[in-house]
């Protein structure tokens, strides 16, 4: 802390200094006194972001700079984890929202949004493009300006995430042509996106891809039955978006029931949407011409960051208590789990703030003798096991004895990804991209490595560093905190030792 104090007060005195400011001159800008200036700059006291960033708009000058590009954590491992922990509102569902949100010419504002880096770069793109976003004590305002200004849309921001795609379905009720840049986020292989494509065509968008651009034209009709080429999450929300602001009734076929989907319905019938069928493969939407007023919608818990913390309290041979879990997402997770010898208790099922999702705790005890599974493990569509939730198997059976297979079929890489798991003592034979066997029980051991580029795969390094005794080091977990909020610190209030590591 005091190398850190030190740091930051002689870049302060620099540019003071560069500035032509005295101390009293700077303190009096600030509203502060001499002393106070004085201390800061010979680093004897701790100084807020607040007041770092209070400087910098005084010296017109960033100070300092932190990314999560250049965070790494250090992991003490071998640890049992104990207590309680909160899962938060869950990612996907708060980003496909913030796309929502360009529907509406009032404002909307969404409650307890996670302060992770999918929503920052999303929220990049808002600003960038005009609008006014407010972050609130509890939540996340959304104010569209009369004339968004496509123009200016912040393009690295909007290619470091996948969910910008998601902007078709937005954009199309308001401009006859527009362009987006090319979808990003986690590296997993090659994603289509015809299945959008084709769905929107439906509601009269072409888009081409010209110069790393998705470039649409839209000629808007009512779209009466449209089936999904592909059941995916994201395809599914930009249809409902489509569906939304089209007047009269559409017919959705082929369509998510997924957590995300299902936050996302919840959300339009709050702005007046009528949707018939939710929590199943065909809905029915009766759009509306136009959406101008006040919104306030709470989107439920995390069932993925929820899994992500019982997957660490198995992996570890952990008791605790994960509170707010959307049960009926996990279902098939907890049976399978079940089966291979884990115990756990299941509160009785509360509503969560949207009134619609239903939420439990769950705790999970200490288990000495897990089994592999006899069959193999692998994702489905709702209500099978989700596909983000799969990747949180591998150390879990990497306790387990036998030989369990885990058949990663979506995704072209991420199975691949999984073998990082060999530096830290896990029997892992990949069969090809998209299957792994797993042979256990596993000695965990410490390790050093670079943090995968995707999500999920991050997040299993990270739990499996947990349960090695030593010190191991995770680098680069940009793509950890594109999705979970204050990761390492909550983990460290379940007891786990993980230091974050930050470069200045």
């Amino acid at each position: 802390m005091q190398e850190y104090q030190q740091k930051v007060g002689e870049l302060i005195a620099q540019i003071r200094g560069q500035k032509g400011l005295t101390q009293k001159e700077l303190a009096d800008k600030l509203g502060t006194s001499q002393s106070a200036i004085n201390r800061i700059e010979a680093g004897k006291q701790n100084v807020t972001l607040e007041m770092l960033a209070r400087i910098s708009d005084v010296l017109n000058k960033e100070l300092i700079s932190l990314s999560s590009d250049t965070m790494s954590l250090r992991v003490e491992g071998g640890h049992k984890l104990h207590g309680a922990i909160d899962v938060k509102v869950s990612k996907n569902a708060s980003v496909s929202l913030l796309c929502a949100a360009l529907l509406n010419k009032g404002t909307t504002t969404f409650k307890k949004v996670p302060r992770i880096e999918e929503v920052f770069r999303l929220i990049e793109v808002l600003t960038s493009i005009g609008v006014k976003v407010t972050w609130l004590e509890d939540g996340v305002e959304i104010k569209p300006p009369k004339v968004l200004k496509l123009e200016n849309m912040d393009v690295k921001a909007a290619r470091r995430t996948r969910s910008v795609i998601m902007y078709l379905g937005a954009l199309m009720h308001r401009y006859k042509t527009f362009k987006l840049p090319y979808a990003g986020g986690c590296k997993l292989g090659k994603r289509t996106v015809a299945p959008h494509l084709y769905a929107l065509e439906e509601f009269g968008v072409s888009v081409e891809t010209k110069n790393n651009f998705y470039q649409a034209t839209v000629h808007k009709k009512a779209a009466r039955d449209v089936t999904l080429y592909e059941m995916g999450d994201t395809v599914s929300e930009n249809v409902l978006m489509a569906a939304a602001l089209t007047e009269g009734t559409t017919i959705l076929r082929n369509i998510s029931s997924n957590y995300m989907v299902q936050d996302m319905c919840f959300f339009l019938e709050v702005c007046g949407v009528k949707i018939e069928g939710v929590g199943t493969n065909k809905l029915v939407v009766h759009g509306i011409k136009e959406l101008d007023k006040n919104i306030t919608y709470a989107p439920s818990e995390d069932p993925i960051e929820a899994f992500s913390f019982i997957s660490a309290a198995i992996t570890t041979n952990s008791h605790i208590t994960v509170k707010r879990c959307p049960i009926d997402f996990l279902r098939v997770e907890l049976l399978r789990l079940e089966k291979m010898g884990c115990k756990f208790r299941i509160s009785k099922p509360y509503l969560a703030e949207n009134k619609r999702t239903e939420l439990v705790d769950i705790t999970t005890f200490e288990v000495d003798n897990l089994k592999a599974p006899g069959d193999s493990i692998h994702a489905l569509t709702h209500p099978g096991i989700n596909i983000d939730n799969l990747p949180f198997f591998s150390t879990i059976v990497a306790r387990a004895k036998g030989t369990t297979l885990i058949h990663d079929w979506f995704y072209e890489d991420r199975a691949i990804y999984l073998t990082e798991l060999r530096k830290l003592g896990v029997d892992i034979k990949l069969a090809d991209p998209h299957r792994a066997y797993i042979t256990g029980p596993s000695k965990f051991e410490a390790a050093d490595i670079m943090s995968p580029a995707a999500l999920r795969p991050a997040v299993i390094v990270l739990i499996a560093m947990l349960a090695a005794p030593g010190t191991s080091i995770l680098r680069n977990i940009y793509s950890i905190t594109r999705g979970y909020e204050d990761f390492a610190e909550r983990l460290n209030s379940l007891g786990a030792h993980i230091t974050v590591l930050r470069d200045l």
